[in-house]
């Protein structure tokens, strides 16, 4: 029974959270329904890219896939007709199936040679996308009509759907032999491979189920704000922020994306909002002081400061 317990009380927490996000719409305005929209969707960003990041792989391909779903759920939902949550939903199966080609042409590769690669296949999208305007828009890019008429609660508990599912995969990771074969895989690869890990069909599968979390973000954002173009579709922020938010909260967890997330995105908006010129820098401060002096993120020193507590109060009692 006692191992169970952190077990309960990790339950409890999510429970916690969970209740406290889906009463956010109906506690606050307009302007914080919007903030917590999008801190939610840099979640599922961040994690999806964390789950990666898992086996090892640098990978910058979550602009490409955002955009790619953004893109293939605006002309799904304009040429097709289909409703706008079954064309976010396709958007992802989309990318899932462009990741497992593009995985096996580039997951042999390793470390910044990942990171070049796919960095470059959001490039080659953004060309597409601009080069076909019969098809894109071109650099007009698509409009489509606001999500569920512009009802932004609606729009936040789709999104709220879609981190929930996203944090039930992290888990399922976390929980299972996947594990076991992602930390081979990105601590002992060679080792990994020996002891008959296939290590390449891990990283393709990772690759695969990952993207499809970009996508559907993408997708979302597009019937969000009604329209897509492809400078913002794919712009390289959308892949910095994941891996920012990732190392900052604390890698291959579940807390630390979520938890670097909300921080990043709350600190950002108040800098923006109290100092409009300049905020830039102070946020860039913070994140390179982050990086030097907490190279677990700030799950890890959250962890360092949980074992401290016991010993104090053990101490106190003592003296007592």
């Amino acid at each position: 029974m006692a191992s169970l317990r952190p077990i309960t009380k990790r339950y409890w927490g999510w429970a916690a959270l969970a209740l406290v996000l889906v009463a956010l719409p109906f506690i606050t305005g307009p302007y914080y329904l919007h903030l917590a929209l999008a801190t939610v969707m840099y979640g599922v960003l961040a994690l999806s890219w964390d789950v990666l990041a898992r086996t090892g792989q640098l990978s910058l391909a979550h602009s490409g896939f955002f955009g790619l779903g953004a893109y293939a759920s605006a002309i799904i939902f304009t040429r097709f007709h289909v409703p706008a949550v079954t064309s976010i939903i396709l958007a992802g199966a989309v990318a899932a199936v462009v990741a497992l080609g593009l995985g096996l042409l580039t997951l042999r590769l390793h470390g910044i040679y990942t990171a070049v690669a796919t960095l470059a296949f959001g490039e080659v999208l953004r060309t597409i996308a601009l080069q076909t305007p019969g098809l894109t828009g071109g650099a007009m890019g698509v409009q489509v009509p606001p999500l569920f008429g512009g009802d932004r609660v609606r729009a936040y508990f789709l999104i709220l759907a879609v981190l929930a599912t996203a944090v039930l995969f992290s888990e399922w990771v976390a929980r299972s032999r996947l594990r076991l074969a992602f930390e081979a895989t990105r601590q002992r690869p060679l080792l990994a491979e020996v002891m008959g890990v296939d290590t390449v069909r891990y990283k393709v599968l990772a690759f695969g189920a990952t993207s499809v979390f970009p996508a559907v973000a993408g997708a979302f954002y597009l019937h969000y704000i009604t329209v897509t173009i492809p400078y913002e579709a794919f712009s390289i922020n959308v892949a910095v922020h994941s891996v920012v938010m990732s190392v900052f909260g604390g890698l291959h967890t579940t807390v630390g994306p979520l938890l670097g997330t909300f921080v990043l995105k709350v600190a950002e908006e108040f800098l923006r909002v109290n100092i409009p010129y300049g905020y830039s820098i102070i946020y860039g401060f913070i994140l390179v002081s982050a990086v030097l002096f907490m190279p677990r993120g700030l799950l890890g020193v959250v962890r360092s400061w949980r074992p401290s507590w016991p010993r104090k109060r053990s101490a106190s009692a003592s003296a007592d």
